[in-house]
C-alpha cells in the first residue's frame, strides 16, 4: 500500500464516521501529513460540527501544516455556504499537496476547489481510492444532480425469489407455511444485522401498509450508531388502513410519514392525533396509489437524500416499474419456499406492461451461509 493509499484509507475512515451525523451534507475526512510524513491533524464533517472537515484538521495541524499534504476524499469546497470556502483555509495554511479521491458532484461547483488550489499553485492529484469515496456519498450526488434522494430496493429472499411464506391458510405443508427451519425468518442473523448497518446509511425507510398489516415491523434503526435526525419511516398507504394498535404507530415520536392518495379528512385527522404525519401525494394517472416519483420529489422537500425501500411483492413492482429505483440491494438464502410463496415482485392488477431492468456494477456479499448482490440501475454520479 503506497502512502496516498494508507493516508487516503484513514480519511474515508473518517469520513464514514459522519455517516448519519452530515446529511444533508456529504461524509467527508480529511487527514494533514506533514513534510515529514507524519500525520498531524485530522477532522470528520458532521452537519451540527458546522466546520468541514479540511478546516478541522487544518486547525488540528497547527504550525506542522506548512509544506504538508491534505488528504480528502471530496474536493474542497469553493464556494460560501454555512461556512467560508474551504479553498481558502488551504491556500492560507500553506499546504504544499493536495491529494482528494473525487471531483464535487455538484455540477454547479465540480471542479472549481481544484482550479483554485492549482491557481494557488498548490499541487493537487486526484483520484486515489475514487470507488469508495463515490459509493459513500452516492446518495448526495444523486440529491445535488436531480433533487430527489437515492432510492435503494432491499429484499430478502429464497434461491427461487420468494420473500414470504404462503399466506396463512393455504393448503401448503406446515414447514414451508412456516418458513421452514427459519422461524419466519428468510435471512440468517448476519445478514439481518447487516440491514441495520443499510438503514443507518439512509434518512429514510420506505414500506406499503401491507407489509405493517402483515408483519407489524417497526422499521427503526437498530445499529447502535448515533444519528442526528431519527430515521424516518414513511409508509405508502393509499386508504389510510394503517392499523392504529401497530408498534409502528405506538411507537411513534414525529419520525413516521404516512403518505396517502385516496382517503378523506377524518381518517387522516384520526391518525394525526395519533402523532403521525400524514400527508397526501397524488396518484399515477391509472393508479389509486401515490405516484412513486411525486413520493420521491415529495420526500425531498424535507432533505431526504437517500431512501432504503423494504416493501412488499406490490411496492417492489410498483416501484421497479415507475423507475425511481437507483439501486438494488438483495439478499438470498440458500432455501427453497416452493410454491403459493410471496414473489419478489408481483404486478397488483392488469394492464401493465413487461419491464426488463438491467443491474450494472455488480458487487457481492457474503453473511454467513447468506450472500447478497448489490448493484444499480442507474449510475448516480452520471444518469
Amino acid at each position: 500500500m503506497t502512502n496516498d493509499e494508507q493516508f487516503m484509507r484513514r480519511a474515508l475512515e473518517l469520513a464514514q464516521a459522519g455517516v448519519g451525523l452530515v446529511s444533508p451534507n456529504p461524509a467527508v475526512g480529511a487527514v494533514v501529513v506533514d513534510s515529514a510524513g507524519s500525520e498531524v491533524g485530522a477532522g470528520t464533517h458532521t452537519y451540527d460540527g458546522v466546520k468541514h472537515a479540511e478546516v478541522l484538521a487544518l486547525e488540528r495541524a497547527g504550525p506542522r501544516v506548512r509544506g504538508g499534504t491534505l488528504y480528502v476524499n471530496l474536493e474542497p469546497c469553493s464556494h460560501q455556504g454555512r461556512t467560508a470556502p474551504c479553498v481558502d483555509a488551504v491556500i492560507a495554511a500553506g499546504i504544499e499537496r493536495v491529494v482528494c479521491s473525487m471531483q464535487d458532484p455538484n455540477p454547479q461547483v465540480g471542479g472549481q476547489g481544484f482550479g483554485r488550489l492549482r491557481a494557488a499553485g498548490i499541487r493537487v492529484d486526484v483520484g486515489p481510492l475514487e470507488a469508495e469515496a463515490k459509493r459513500l456519498n452516492e446518495g448526495f450526488a444523486k440529491f445535488i444532480r436531480h433533487h430527489t434522494p437515492l432510492v435503494t430496493l432491499k429484499a430478502a429472499m429464497t434461491m427461487d425469489g420468494k420473500i414470504a411464506p404462503p399466506p396463512a391458510g393455504s393448503t401448503v405443508p406446515k414447514e414451508v407455511a412456516a418458513g421452514g427451519s427459519t422461524g419466519g425468518w428468510i435471512t440468517g442473523e448476519i445478514a439481518r444485522r447487516y440491514v441495520h448497518e443499510l438503514r443507518h446509511e439512509h434518512d429514510a425507510i420506505m414500506a406499503g401498509v401491507g407489509t405493517v398489516i402483515a408483519d407489524d415491523p417497526l422499521l427503526t434503526d437498530r445499529s447502535g450508531r448515533q444519528r442526528r435526525r431519527p430515521l424516518l419511516r414513511v409508509i405508502l398507504d393509499s386508504w389510510l388502513r394503517l392499523p392504529e394498535a401497530s408498534r409502528l404507530v405506538k411507537s411513534a415520536q414525529g419520525d413516521v410519514l404516512v403518505i396517502y392518495s385516496q382517503a378523506d379528512d377524518k381518517r387522516k385527522q384520526e391518525l394525526e392525533k395519533l402523532g403521525l404525519r400524514v400527508e397526501k401525494v397524488a396518484a399515477s394517472h391509472d393508479e389509486e396509489r401515490p405516484d412513486p416519483a411525486e413520493v420521491m420529489r415529495h420526500l425531498a422537500k424535507y432533505d431526504i437524500t437517500s431512501v432504503l425501500i423494504e416493501g412488499g411483492a406490490t411496492v417492489n413492482w410498483t416501484v421497479l416499474s415507475s423507475g425511481v429505483v437507483d439501486k438494488l440491494f438483495l439478499f438470498y438464502a440458500p432455501k427453497i419456499l416452493g410454491e403459493g410463496s410471496v414473489p419478489f415482485v408481483a404486478s397488483a392488477g392488469s394492464g401493465h406492461t413487461h419491464v426488463v431492468l438491467s443491474a450494472r456494477q455488480l458487487r457481492l456479499h457474503q453473511f454467513g451461509e447468506d450472500f447478497a448482490v448489490e448493484g444499480y440501475l442507474r449510475d448516480p454520479y452520471r444518469d
